[in-house]
């Protein structure tokens, strides 16, 4: 399972992991600072330039007028190339929160692709589970959240939180998924159908899936 990790244009607080050695590396538009300030050369450099002010050497560009978003174009890139699991860097905390929206839609095209992607923020990480289960160690603390994207999400659990869920609904027009708690047990959410948006501290981590 070949690992993508993007770095886009938001705001960039150092890395959650080391890089594996095969991973694709991809610089979109104004991600290409972040790659510099870790002195990494990226694989691919590409977007539209618009953030960065500038076309790099090597670059593939397109234009500003498009349908995708560049952190889309990296996404659909490393799709492309065989990756599975995708870490987006840079991707939510920038000035522009419809550009956050639309990554966390990212992650549910993700999903619908067979991959598995995360947001990695300042504060927070985001995924989105459809059909699958992610877990955390006893250790985890602060806040979770969970929120359905489109139709009604079936199935859902969560085990070892403040507030507990056994085969329940989540609607997207009711957020009842806002604020759990992990209470120092280990913590599994799983979904049977639908797309759930899940958010949690950046310090817990990246959670484990299965």
């Amino acid at each position: 399972m070949r690992t993508c990790v993007i770095f886009c244009a938001a705001e960039f607080d150092g890395l959650i992991a080391p890089i594996p050695e095969d991973a694709l590396v991809i610089a979109a538009d104004g991600g290409l600072r972040h790659t510099q300030s870790l002195g990494l050369q990226p694989d691919v450099i590409l977007g539209d330039f618009d953030s960065l002010g500038y076309i790099p050497d090597d670059s593939r560009v397109f234009p500003v007028e498009k349908d995708d978003t560049d952190a889309m174009l990296a996404i659909k890139h490393g799709i492309a190339a065989g990756c599975s699991d995708f870490l987006l860097y840079g991707a939510m905390d920038g000035p522009r929160l419809d550009h956050t929206i639309a990554n966390f839609q990212s992650l549910a095209y993700l999903s619908r692709h067979g991959a598995r992607g995360f947001l990695v923020g300042r504060d927070y990480i985001a995924t989105v589970l459809s059909g699958q289960r992610i877990s955390f160690p006893d250790t985890a603390n602060g806040i979770l959240s969970l929120f359905c994207l489109g139709a009604d999400a079936a199935g859902v659990t969560i085990e070892g939180l403040q507030y507990p869920l056994r085969d329940a609904s989540l609607s997207a027009s009711f957020p009842l998924g806002v604020s759990n708690h992990f209470i120092g047990q280990k913590a599994h959410i799983s979904v049977d159908s639908g797309m759930v948006l899940a958010l949690w501290d950046r310090a817990n981590g990246l959670c484990l899936w299965g």
